[in-house]
């Protein structure tokens, strides 16, 4: 079965291990070196206990891990003071976990969390063209809120970046800050009996 939970810095190096293909050979990320364990550890710590991470495992019978096969995680949206209660999503889930259900897991959690620290607005920040994540995103709440043309250029050619935006609780004249992730932990603990 698959449970989802918070990221622990020793699940860095199988992060790092899900992560270095979209940089090596895809486009989906614009970053052009995979990051090491090391520097995702420094990543996760740098999130200083208000933006979670968080990940997906596979569990057996009895209970015990095998090993992550997602992660996602939140980040500040803009530094400028003001955009305090926007966040950046990120998510991707192994290969061997590709349409599992595994990313809407993740997703649906990270979304719950968010909502519960007091974030008021997500946004995923997705390559195009990508079907897949769009539609993932859509499943779980985010809308098209627009397209910034040929930004990227990896590959040997230029890439499209498209936002989507997801309302997490109704705007307010005087919002109370987020709360802390350390203080929230991951609020929905979805377990599935799906297998990968």
């Amino acid at each position: 079965m698959i449970a989802i939970r918070a990221a622990r810095p020793d699940d860095a190096a199988a992060i790092a291990a899900i992560y270095a293909p979209h940089v090596l050979a895809g486009v989906v990320s614009f970053e052009t070196q995979a990051p090491d364990a090391e520097t995702m550890r420094a990543r996760m710590a740098g999130a200083d206990g208000l933006y979670p991470w968080i990940v997906a495992t596979f569990r057996d019978e009895d209970g015990r891990e095998d090993g992550v096969i997602g992660y996602a995680y939140a980040a500040r949206f803009r530094e400028r003071e003001a955009y305090r209660w926007v966040v950046e999503t990120t998510i991707y889930v192994a290969d061997v976990s590709q349409r599992s259900g595994v990313g809407r897991l993740l997703y649906e959690a990270l979304v719950d969390t968010l909502t519960a620290q007091g974030f008021t607005q997500a946004m995923g920040v997705i390559a195009l063209p990508n079907d897949g994540s769009i539609k993932l995103h859509e499943a779980v709440g985010f809308r098209r809120a627009g397209v910034f043309r040929e930004v990227g250029h990896k590959h040997g050619r230029w890439i499209d970046v498209g936002y989507w935006q997801r309302e997490l609780a109704d705007p307010t004249p005087n919002p109370a800050e987020p709360r802390r992730f350390t203080e929230v932990g991951v609020v929905r603990d979805p377990v599935s009996t799906r297998h990968r």
